[in-house]
């Protein structure tokens, strides 16, 4: 026998007098007063910050948050939820200088840190009656009395004790190394952050002369960070693929891979002209140690101060033959590859940009932010006839998700925490977990792992 039921229903009339009759009759609290000797199933909420509002996807993750801690109260489990608010972090700093009306680490210095944090503690807070009634009215059950906040120093000595004990355990380190940076926060980022960040945007690459040391002959490299250039110290070839010398239609010689050289050079040539001849051909591993002479002068000087010698062609597998000429640009402090690679054979380090992403003084664009340096060292380059071509190109550039400030990919000391060594560890336990969907644990959070 069914019950008809009401066409008149207002159910979010109703759900509100549920939602009433929780609170007024502590519903959740006995939830958890009847289950109290009973087997303890721990839920602590990932927290949310409350100086931004609540939107749809919120909606979404509360319930399936909500979901789980039910199931388990439903199975006699003693459930207590803890809410938390994360009070932390360059989003809620972001907020506030936008309030404040001032940009970056300098302008918060001179504005004075103990008045920063308090405008930002008060910060976090904006929203925390939207989010709690917003948590109420999708059935949202947690303990916002007493939450975790992020910023009290009880939650931070346990990050302190936390960190301890991976120290304890030798998995913390100092590295140097290539990180995706944004100077105007003056943070690296995650590879997950980054991936929040991409647009497409349409650049001018560089394929520049590198002057052959004794011969009238250049390589030919491609670059698509033209600010980069001021620090480069070597060029790399694939060992193993083919390489010539030749005479092009423009009047001068040059080394680049066989495989490019209609791409490359084929639409100097006139109707009928031939755009090339083949003086002699290599494989990149003959053209190994074989020097140029610096592109910019600050180079140069800073490497015989490093008492280092560069400027020559290295090998590696990583280089191809899908674009370019063959031949990279390598700058040590702008590529793991380049990092890597250099490395290897001990190039002279040359980082002539600062933290906050401008080129140094001893460069000709100090000061210029590096984005905007790029135009600069085109022209410069084509006045001393050592710029071959500019050509435009789209690609998909990193941006930081916080600011939207262009990245760039920087030499810099840290501090690391060793994952590989635990990783066994982390998939094994990942394996033990009933993921549902299953295609989520074995997917795209076990790949993750």
């Amino acid at each position: 026998m069914y019950e008809k039921v009401d066409s008149n229903l207002n159910f979010v009339e109703r759900e509100k007098a549920t939602e009433k009759f929780w609170h007024e009759n502590g519903i959740f609290k006995k939830s958890m007063a009847q289950r109290e000797d009973n087997e303890i199933f721990t839920f602590y909420d990932g927290p949310p910050t409350a100086n931004g509002k609540p939107h749809i996807g919120h909606v979404l993750t509360r319930v399936i948050k909500d979901m789980i801690p039910r199931y388990q109260t439903m199975k006699g489990k003693m459930v207590p939820r803890k809410a938390g608010w994360d009070t932390h972090g360059l989003p809620v700093e972001l907020e506030v200088e936008k309030k404040l009306g001032i940009d970056g680490k300098d302008q918060i210095e001179s504005y004075g840190l103990e008045p920063f944090i308090k405008e930002c503690k008060e910060s976090v807070w904006k929203y925390k009656g939207m989010w709690e009634d917003f948590s109420r009215t999708v059935g949202f059950w947690a303990d916002m009395d007493n939450p975790y906040v992020t910023y009290d120093n009880s939650f931070i000595e346990s990050e302190w004790w936390a960190l301890k004990q991976i120290w304890n355990k030798g998995l913390l380190y100092k590295g140097f190394k290539i990180v995706p940076y944004c100077p105007r926060c003056g943070t690296p980022l995650s590879a997950q952050e980054v991936a929040q960040g991409y647009k497409q945007v349409k650049e001018r690459s560089a394929v520049v002369r590198f002057k052959v040391v004794g011969e009238d002959a250049y390589f030919l490299a491609w670059t698509t960070t033209p600010w980069t250039l001021p620090s480069n110290s070597g060029l790399c070839v694939n060992p193993s693929e083919s390489y010539c010398k030749v005479k092009c239609c423009d009047g001068y010689t040059y080394y680049m891979a066989e495989a490019l050289l209609d791409t490359v050079l084929g639409p100097l040539a006139g109707e009928g002209e031939k755009a090339y001849e083949i003086l002699e051909t290599y494989t990149g591993k003959d053209l190994e140690y074989k020097e140029y002479e610096p592109l910019f002068a600050c180079a140069g000087e800073t490497a015989k101060k490093q008492g280092k010698k560069g400027f020559f062609v290295i090998c590696d597998d990583y280089v191809t033959m899908g674009d370019g000429t063959g031949i990279v640009h390598i700058a040590l402090a702008f590529g793991e590859d380049d990092n890597r690679v250099g490395r290897k054979y001990d190039l002279p380090f040359l980082q002539f940009v600062d933290s906050k992403g401008n080129m140094t003084p001893n460069t000709p664009y100090g000061g210029v932010f590096v984005k905007k340096a790029d135009p600069m060292v085109l022209t410069d380059l084509d006045k001393e006839g050592k710029l071959f071509s500019a050509p435009n190109f789209v690609h998909d550039y990193p941006h930081c998700w916080r600011c939207d400030t262009p990245l760039i990919y920087y030499a810099r000391e840290s501090w690391f925490i060793n994952m590989q060594s635990v990783k066994d560890d982390l998939i094994r336990n990942n394996n033990t977990i009933n993921w549902i969907p299953e295609s989520i644990g074995k997917g795209r959070f076990g790949d993750w792992l």
